[in-house]
């Protein structure tokens, strides 16, 4: 069996004056949780609706479970899971009646379809609301609702379009401890998110900016790629210290969190003095310091900012 479950080559779709998507060169492991991460804007949703078949590229080709998105879209199609950013949920039926609608919609019948929706219900955690209109429940509960419906047809791929969107950080987990029991089962799930949160449960990511995929690798190595080591600083004047430190030589990148700078420096035991003495000079306190790994969000920033500048030269 083909390992890839996703390839592109040279993906580009383009809106009269705009480049949506670029010379997108992507290959999609079976079994495995891709991410798409990208600032709004940046093609994510493009990408997914031309993989689900439902937009043609202007050039280049995209095979999805070893079919062309083009030349064969309705085995592909059977085969995935879409759930767009706003999924069509019936808000005036029930739970088990929007299962049904989408069990009619890919011909489940018999037993094999009261099965299913059972099950799925059970693997939504939404058993004890079967009788609750769509309408009715929170907005985590509808994403699962809308998940459930999405694997109906026991779909080998899942194309997710930002899933968890709007919805409170407990509902988020919930939603991610399925899509993680999903990956178990050997589902490939192609999700795009902003939330770098979201980006470390993945397998491997695709750093998408203005179209153009930046880098694509492991959470891990994206977080290796930034330049120079990382300190968490505490003054006691945070704006007037990122100031200063951002003119600092040595200096690479100053990121603010709270009430916290997060300084890229090029050599953490050569610079900490030399921070601590540019900040006593404005009558800045460095109240604690530490030497720290750079998170996914950190990685992120950097890197759409290393690709401005280059974007500039």
């Amino acid at each position: 069996m083909d390992q890839l479950a996703i390839e592109t080559e040279n993906l580009t779709r383009a809106f009269k004056n705009t480049t949506a998507v670029e010379d997108l060169n992507l290959s999609v492991r079976r079994g495995e949780i891709f991410g798409l991460i990208g600032p709004d804007g940046a093609g994510k949703t493009t990408t997914i609706r031309m993989l689900a078949a439902i937009m043609d590229p202007t050039s280049g080709r995209a095979s999805v479970a070893g079919y062309d998105t083009v030349r064969q879209p309705e085995p592909i199609k059977r085969r995935i899971g879409y759930m767009a950013q706003h999924f069509n949920l019936y808000r005036d039926l029930s739970v088990w009646e929007n299962l049904n609608f989408f069990a009619d919609v890919f011909e489940l019948s018999g037993p094999e379809r009261v099965q299913q929706v059972e099950r799925l219900l059970r693997f939504a955690r939404l058993t004890e609301f079967r009788d609750r209109r769509a309408a009715h429940l929170s907005g985590g509960m509808q994403k699962k609702l809308a998940l459930a419906c999405t694997l109906i047809h026991t779909p080998e791929i899942l194309l997710l379009d930002e899933p968890t969107t709007g919805v409170d950080p407990v509902s988020r987990r919930e939603f991610w401890d399925i899509l993680t029991d999903l990956h178990l089962q050997g589902i490939t799930l192609v999700v795009s998110t902003p939330y770098m949160d979201e980006a470390e449960r993945c397998s491997r990511v695709g750093l998408i900016y203005q179209g153009r995929l930046i880098v694509c690798d492991t959470p891990e190595e994206i977080k290796a790629m930034t330049e120079g080591e990382l300190l968490a600083l505490w003054p006691s004047d945070l704006r007037l210290a990122r100031q200063v430190l951002e003119g600092l030589p040595g200096v690479l990148e100053v990121q603010t969190y709270g009430e916290q700078l997060r300084a890229f420096v090029k050599d953490a035991a050569t610079t900490v003095d030399q921070l601590t003495a540019a900040l006593a000079t404005n009558r800045i306190q460095l109240l604690q310091w530490s030497l720290t790994q750079p998170r996914m969000e950190e990685a992120f920033i950097s890197l759409i900012r290393r690709e401005r500048q280059e974007l500039r030269h």
